[in-house]
């Protein structure tokens, strides 16, 4: 298991509205989980997830990645930053950016990603518009310790829905992220009571929490 502070600290990176941080803040603050978030970090300036946290009183800080030379000089500027707050785990929520192996094998078991798809189908971009022209029945999306694949790494939690016949990328991509506003917040829990763990061989348990969502709508 896992060493964690007492009060479980988080670090939050976004690049845009952060509508899954939303979520995280509001449920430990309504929650009362044992858990600090301590910043959020968004690599555009213009991010308005920023604007949320700040009016929150959260630490809100603005990195943007087109000042650094190389995608190497900017992860280990976001290293520094990140490592001021000691977190505990580095939340990826909506976070546009390929990170590097350095980045990724610094924060290793801390770095947690959501993905809107069921992994390891779909990895990738353009995952709702993959998910209807292969005609799948269920979609819906993966949260995942990070490795330094794309979109792989240890699976946490997933939930899904089915696909309709009337769906479109659209409307299949609001209905997923209705679910990851519910098993985000969830899994970061987990994490604050120290019910997550992995093995030797790279597989997470979850103490006494059910990890699958399947919402039949």
């Amino acid at each position: 298991m896992k060493t964690y502070h007492k009060n479980c600290r988080f670090v939050i990176l976004i690049s845009g509205r952060g509508s899954n941080m939303q979520k995280i803040i509001e449920s430990c603050i309504a929650e009362k989980w044992p858990a600090t978030i301590c910043a959020v970090i968004s690599n555009d300036p213009s991010s308005k997830g920023l604007e949320w946290a700040k009016s929150r009183g959260i630490d809100s800080i603005s990195l943007n990645h087109k000042d650094f030379h190389s995608r190497e000089l900017f992860d280990q500027f976001l290293i520094d930053k990140i490592d001021e707050y000691t977190p505990d785990y580095v939340l990826l929520a909506g976070f546009m950016r390929v990170l590097t192996k350095g980045f990724v094998d610094h924060y290793n078991d801390m770095l947690i990603n959501i993905h809107p798809s069921l992994l390891p189908s779909f990895p990738g971009l353009n995952t709702h518009s993959k998910a209807i022209e292969k005609g799948v029945l269920v979609h819906g999306c993966t949260i995942h310790f990070v490795n330094a694949n794309l979109d792989d790494g240890p699976i946490i939690a997933q939930g899904c829905l089915p696909v309709l016949s009337s769906d479109n990328e659209d409307s299949l991509s609001e209905k997923v992220l209705g679910i990851e506003h519910k098993i985000y917040p969830l899994v970061v829990k987990w994490l604050s009571m120290g019910k997550i763990s992995i093995d030797k061989s790279r597989k997470v348990s979850v103490e006494g929490e059910k990890r699958f969502i399947f919402v039949d709508r």
